[in-house]
């Protein structure tokens, strides 16, 4: 690259280096074409360094100084002190090398880094704008390109994230002391999460969602345990409403929350009748969802279009309406999942490279890191019988499992959905400490077409969660051990 009125060309513009972009840009380089990353803020994106990472680390980190303090009926009596400053300098180090570590890879794979932020100026061009004084732009041509530009937490009137007791999820995990009392708008999966971390951190936490539960599209039995831990915790919950405002009330704030207009079932909109809310606090996190960072990237100029939303469309090969240009990651749709984002960026930099690539979610695995964790993969029972399948499914109940009693962790379960006749698995659902580990043997079922006769016969070691997962299958077929059988 040359700063100045020269203009450079590469094979393939990666626009963006989160998890969809530096894995796309990482494939590209293994296969041999000439790549060229472009990244406006820091390597790894949000997730590395303000999303899926640090918010990992500090619910593992609340978890030990939690768990010591609350394990007397395991014989152990302590009261941890906790230094939020070091925990949080402790987290940062974590991501430090993380990020570092994908730096090195993409220089290892030939691919060239670009500190900039980009701009299409044509289907086949972009400028490139450097921060920092003198630094100037630069024009680059390319051949084909990848828009890997992520999302962005969503902001909702009168909060904005410039004002200081107005907290974003980034905000949240850089906090270098415990806030006493803290207000949480949305009950997603963020807002789910870092309620409970801050809960554990010994903050009086109030959660307020416009619909009538917590981590709307998930199903009840799912939920259920993670609602009671949450109650356990001493979380409050005030569902049907909406924040509209806050004030400055003495040391904290003041939160307004107004009945929703249309609350408030995941199933339905049934009003609400309830009165105006006052919630004092010393801070309020914002955590109603995220939205595609498309419109400051001059798609236009491009010829790509976008949805309603801004979501950039795409096909199953990753490409957009312009066909040598791809989109991969959050910007490019629903879900919104770093792994989701990886994969897809390693279709595109195989199918601009001309090898016979798609994208295949039918055992695309989702997880909630809440207390305790929630995974789901393929099909639920409901979408497997609308989708014309006549289902048989299997559930193990943590409380019958040897490992998780002796982890103290008996809340939750495996279920399994499989197709009746031939037993082939669609899907599960899973609520139980390590869910997120637990789920991908049972994506890798769906992926390889196995049955719930193949995933019993496998023998698993004991005592592990991972019995559980056999438990199910066996109880499917209807000789399950250690659980009684449908």
């Amino acid at each position: 690259m040359v700063v100045g009125d020269v203009t450079t060309g590469t094979d393939v513009l990666v626009v963006g280096a989160g998890p969809a972009g530096y894995v796309a840009a990482i494939r590209a380089g293994q296969l041999d074409l000439d790549v060229t990353l472009v990244e406006k803020d820091a390597y790894g994106g949000t997730c590395l360094n303000y999303g899926c990472i640090p918010s990992k680390a500090l619910i593992t980190a609340t978890d030990v100084a939690h768990d010591a303090g609350n394990a007397e009926e395991m014989g152990i009596h302590a009261d941890p002190a906790v230094d939020m400053a070091g925990m949080v300098s402790w987290k940062d180090d974590v991501v430090d090398q993380l990020t570092g570590g994908v730096e090195k890879l993409c220089k290892a794979n030939g691919v060239n880094l670009l500190e900039g932020t980009a701009t299409f100026a044509d289907e086949n061009t972009v400028r490139i704008s450097h921060s920092g004084e003198g630094q100037g732009s630069e024009t680059l041509e390319f051949e084909h390109a990848i828009v890997a530009t992520g999302s962005r937490p969503i902001e909702i009137p009168n909060f904005s994230y410039d004002d200081e007791p107005v907290l974003s999820s980034k905000d949240a995990l850089d906090l270098e002391s415990v806030p006493e009392s803290l207000v949480v708008v949305g009950a997603g999966y963020i807002g789910m999460e870092l309620a409970s971390v801050f809960a554990k951190l010994g903050t009086d936490v109030t959660v307020v969602e416009m619909l009538d539960s917590v981590l709307p599209g998930y199903d009840d039995d799912l939920k259920r345990p993670v609602k009671q831990r949450a109650n356990d915790l001493d979380i409050e919950f005030e569902f049907g409403y909406t924040a509209s405002e806050w004030e400055e009330n003495g040391d904290g704030i003041r939160v307004t929350a107004e009945p929703a207009e249309q609350a408030a079932t995941d199933g339905g909109a049934e009003a609400v009748e309830a009165d105006t809310l006052e919630l004092d606090a010393e801070k309020v996190l914002v955590a109603v969802g995220r939205q595609p960072v498309s419109d400051t990237l001059g798609l236009e100029e491009a010829g790509v279009e976008t949805d309603d939303r801004g979501f950039i469309e795409t096909d199953s090969r990753a490409r957009t309406n312009v066909d040598h240009i791809f989109a991969v990651g959050d910007v490019a749709g629903e879900p919104m999942l770093a792994h989701k984002g990886s994969a897809e960026g390693q279709v595109a930099a195989e199918v601009i490279a001309g090898e016979p690539a798609a994208i295949d979610h039918q055992a695309m695995p989702a997880v909630v890191f809440t207390d305790p964790e929630i995974a789901t993969v393929g099909m639920t029972e409901s979408e497997a019988e609308d989708a014309g399948f006549e289902t048989v499914t299997g559930e193990f109940p943590l409380r019958a499992s040897g490992r998780a009693l002796t982890m103290d962790e008996s809340d939750g379960f495996v279920k399994i959905v499989a197709e009746e006749e031939e037993g082939y698995v669609l899907g599960a659902g899973i609520v139980a400490p390590e869910a997120s580990e637990l789920v991908a043997e049972l994506g890798l079922a769906i992926e390889l077409g196995a049955t719930l006769e193949d995933v019993a016969s496998t023998v698993h070691a004991h005592p592990t969660l991972s019995e559980s997962v056999m438990e199910a299958a066996e109880n499917a077929l209807g000789h399950a051990i250690h659980t009684l059988n449908r």
